[in-house]
């Protein structure tokens, strides 16, 4: 039996996922592979290089760092991050990415994206060794639509997963991975809604219908994804990691306390859980 771990997204939200991954490094609990989501793409990759503690910690030293993130970045570049600083400088130089553990680890790497011109979720398993066009492909899976430009990567444009397949559980379970552990970003009972967005997609978004079309419905997509979820755990053929409440983070906010604070409601919940399946 294949065991997968399918990470969902949700920006600064993913200090939670943060949290969890710590907690399984710590426990020596071991996954077959991982499937990240704009956010969870970019945490997840640090459960393979066994670096715990790693993502609050460059979060919190970059906070000031306009590069990383800040919305003089976005008026300046149109990116809310700086691609180049934040996944190529940050994990480079600054705080970095244990690419040979990485590379030697046996756990497979998958990311989702979406194509900007078709609306569709792209699929990628990355695979060693970690390099430039590797780190491009964290970053379209992150991009967030609206303060992000389409990042060109294998031959397409994309941006953030979470557009087209919020919560990959299906596409992993096709890859022949027949328990997974889901980790979410948003407490179990949340129902999404319609986004209070779209004038701003149809306007800044116009030239990609496509993603107008899906962020229009992305709710429904989302809320069937959870009923899946629920169908799927009553069976035993999953756990699901949540919040136990809404987590008190903005998707872009970089509130130190704030972060510290769902970091460890992420540690809570995976002690809670893994304490529980001990018994």
């Amino acid at each position: 039996m294949k065991t997968g771990l399918v990470l969902e997204g949700g920006g600064m939200r993913g200090l939670f996922t943060a949290g969890v991954l710590d907690v399984m490094m710590e426990r020596n609990i071991k996954v077959d592979g991982i499937v990240g989501v704009s956010a969870g793409a970019c945490f997840g990759c640090n459960y393979i290089s066994k670096q715990p503690g790693r993502i609050l910690r460059y979060n919190i030293n970059m906070k000031d760092e306009p590069r990383y993130m800040g919305v003089r970045n976005l008026l300046r570049t149109g990116n809310l991050m700086d691609g180049e600083f934040a996944y190529h400088t940050l994990p480079d130089v600054l705080d970095p990415f244990d690419k040979e553990t990485f590379n030697k680890s046996n756990v497979e790497y998958h990311i989702v994206c979406t194509d900007v011109l078709t609306g569709e979720p792209v699929y990628k398993h990355l695979t060693a060794p970690v390099n430039y066009e590797f780190m491009e492909w964290l970053r379209a899976s992150s991009s967030l639509p609206l303060v992000s430009k389409p990042v060109k990567v294998g031959g397409r444009l994309m941006l953030d997963g979470g557009m087209a397949d919020s919560i990959p559980l299906k596409y992993f379970q096709e890859q022949g991975f027949d328990y997974n552990i889901v980790v979410l970003t948003q407490p179990l009972g949340f129902t999404k809604k319609r986004t209070k967005l779209m004038p701003l997609f149809r306007t800044f978004m116009r030239k990609y219908p496509a993603i107008i079309k899906i962020m229009n419905r992305r709710h429904i997509m989302y809320n069937a994804q959870l009923e899946y979820l629920a169908q799927e755990e009553k069976a035993g053929r999953i756990t699901v990691i949540a919040p136990n409440d809404t987590l008190p983070i903005g998707r872009t906010e970089q509130n130190i306390e704030k972060m510290k604070i769902v970091y460890q409601m992420g540690r809570d919940a995976a002690e809670k859980t893994f304490n529980l399946q001990k018994d």
